[in-house]
C-alpha cells in the first residue's frame, strides 16, 4: 500500500535509500492529478515524529534524484509531508501500534461482496489484522489484501497525538487539517534551480 501504481513503485525505489540515509521511513508515495500532477511523499522517523525541518531535508535530498531520473513527464509539484493524525496505515506492523483505535479499511477484491470495513483495531499478528466492526462482528484482514487503510479522527486519537507531541492544544473551532500534517510543497524545477544556485554560491 505504500505504492499502488507501477510509477509510484518506481519512485519509491528511487527515494527510499535517501530517506533511510536521513533516518526516515517512507510511509506512502502517491501521484495525483493529470494536467499538473502532484507527487506526495509521506515520511516519518522510526518514533513516528516528523517536523518541518525533516520534511525540508528529505525534499532537498530527493529533489536532485527526481530531477535526474525524471519519472514524471512535464512539470509537477513535489509535496513532502508527515502522515498526519488520521494517518494512512500502509505497512505490516502499522496496525499493531494503534490497538483500540478506529480504522477504515478497503480491500482490493471483495470478499462475500464486501470491500469496506469500519471498526476498531483489536490485534495485528503475522501481517493479519483483526477488527471489531462498528455494526457488530469481527473481520480478519491480511494487510497484503488491503488497498487503503487509515485511522479515523477521534477524540481518543487526538489526545494520544497531543500526549506524544507534548500537549499541543486544538481549538474546537479550528479545522483539524494541518495540526499534525506538516508538509513542504515545491515545484521540482524551482528546487533544482535553487540547489544549483546554492552550489555556485558555495564555490565562489
Amino acid at each position: 500500500m505504500r505504492a499502488q501504481s507501477e510509477l509510484e513503485t518506481r519512485i519509491l525505489g528511487m527515494i527510499e535509500p535517501s530517506a533511510k540515509a536521513l533516518g526516515l521511513d517512507v510511509v506512502r508515495v502517491r501521484v495525483t492529478g493529470s494536467r499538473r500532477p502532484t507527487l506526495q511523499i509521506m515520511a516519518e522517523k522510526p518514533d513516528g515524529t516528523m517536523d518541518v525541518e525533516d520534511c525540508a531535508r528529505l525534499s532537498r535530498r530527493i529533489s536532485p534524484i527526481l530531477e535526474t531520473e525524471d519519472p514524471i513527464a512535464g512539470e509537477y509539484a513535489l509535496e513532502v509531508s508527515s502522515p498526519g493524525i488520521d494517518r494512512p496505515l500502509t505497512r505490516v506492523g502499522d496496525f499493531g501500534k494503534w490497538i483500540g483505535h478506529e480504522v477504515r479499511i478497503e480491500i482490493a477484491y471483495p470478499v462475500e461482496g464486501r470491500r469496506r470495513f469500519h471498526g476498531f483495531i483489536d490485534v495485528e499478528k503475522d501481517g493479519v489484522v483483526t477488527v471489531t466492526l462498528k455494526e457488530g462482528g469481527v473481520a480478519t484482514i491480511p494487510v497484503s489484501e488491503m488497498s487503503k487503510a487509515h485511522l479515523v479522527l477521534t477524540d481518543k486519537l487526538i489526545k494520544q497525538a497531543q500526549a506524544a507531541g507534548g500537549g499541543a492544544e486544538i481549538d474546537e473551532d479550528d479545522e483539524i487539517e494541518g495540526f499534525d500534517d506538516i508538509e513542504v510543497e515545491e515545484d521540482i524545477e524551482d528546487v533544482a534551480m535553487a540547489d544549483a544556485a546554492a552550489h555556485i554560491k558555495d564555490e565562489e
